[in-house]
């Protein structure tokens, strides 16, 4: 894990820090995350929540879209994200790894995977980001 990578990922993106989330790696080619289970992440059932998990991928997705950036561009925002969750986590660790598909002038188009302990496929998610300029 790096304690760096995870620190800018938490000034950028708050709730990353609200939520535990861990960065083991972040470059144009890829970033891996990862959270915890914990009780106060999950639904009635004990399943770490769905909203859980898309902030796991929005938050992999946003870091490897800005990592992609163009030149000129400061920034990105997410416009489109679908998720299939096909299983639960009740307990470990949940890791994402985001890869990118699509780096244009004006989008970014990233598909992260959700995989549990065993790697097992728990959801994946596709996700399209602006790519944010400054206003002149």
């Amino acid at each position: 894990m790096s304690d760096e990578l995870t620190a800018f990922i938490h000034r950028a993106m708050p709730l990353s820090a609200t939520l535990g989330i861990r960065c083991t790696r972040s470059d144009a080619d890829g970033v891996d995350l990862e959270i915890d289970w914990a009780p106060g992440l999950c639904t009635a059932a004990g399943l770490l929540h769905g909203g859980t998990v898309m902030a796991l991928a929005d938050t992999a997705g946003g870091a490897l879209a800005f990592a992609n950036l163009p030149d000129g561009a400061n920034g990105t925002s997410t416009i489109e994200s679908k998720t299939n969750f096909l299983r639960g986590a009740r307990s470990g660790t949940v890791r994402a790894q985001a890869r990118v598909l699509h780096v244009g002038g004006t989008t970014i188009v990233v598909e992260t995977e959700i995989r549990d302990d065993t790697g097992r496929l728990l959801a994946k998610t596709t996700q399209t980001q602006a790519v944010l300029r400054p206003r002149a």
